[in-house]
């Protein structure tokens, strides 16, 4: 493990709580209002040798995105889930071809919002460190990302800025998740033939039934 890992174990790793809620595309399971309590954010790839997609024979090409913006959006999604002992990062899941494709097919307002914040995360980096924001060392990142990261510390004045993390957060997560590796990660045991079913285990019941107890829902 390098230095520059070792000073990253301190952040937050809610994999496991975001994974349940987060197999299905981000339009179709928006997760704003939960992932938003946490910053799910580990180690970055390389800035120079973004990591190779897992379904990539050839370099994408982007289909909505400049180079550049596509270059921003493979480092974020690399803050948002980076690879660990269980799985790659997103980047390698295809995430960012996830959300160049998304983001092409919807347009409109949600590609607006995400060029937007992409473009305020430059404009902070040149404005603090002189330098776009994937030119920025991970430390640099890490401070422009903590602002708007955590919506209740927040700055009013970075309003918009969370607005955006969250959503590129939703994209991410909805992107990872519903690919190969995301799957694989969860790890989903449905579309299995089973010769047969005994019902939910006890254990589970009983966790689902603490967390109704904790978030006071009824669930079962």
């Amino acid at each position: 493990m390098t230095e520059e890992n070792k000073t990253r174990e301190g952040l937050m790793k809610r994999r496991d709580m975001l994974k349940a809620i987060s197999a299905v595309p981000a339009a179709l399971a928006p997760l704003s209002a939960v992932a938003a309590q946490e910053h799910v954010r580990r180690e970055p790839g390389p800035a120079s040798s973004p990591p190779k997609s897992e379904t990539a024979s050839r370099p994408y090409q982007p289909q909505i995105l400049t180079a550049h913006e596509y270059r921003t959006v493979q480092v974020l999604s690399d803050w948002i889930i980076p690879a660990d002992e269980r799985s790659g990062s997103a980047t390698q899941a295809g995430v960012p071809e996830f959300i160049d494709d998304w983001l092409n097919f919807w347009r409109g307002d949600l590609l607006a919002e995400i060029q937007g914040g992409l473009m305020w995360l430059d404009i902070q980096c040149r404005h603090h460190y002189g330098h776009d924001f994937v030119d920025c060392p991970p430390a640099d990142q890490k401070k422009i990302l903590d602002r708007i990261a955590y919506p209740k510390t927040a700055a009013l004045d970075d309003a918009n800025a969370v607005a955006f993390f969250n959503r590129m957060r939703d994209l991410v997560l909805g992107g990872f998740y519903s690919s190969e590796m995301g799957v694989k990660d969860l790890p989903y045991l449905g579309n299995q033939m089973v010769a047969h079913w005994d019902g939910c285990p006890p254990e589970v019941l009983e966790k689902i039934r603490e967390n109704e107890a904790k978030l006071g829902l009824k669930l079962l």
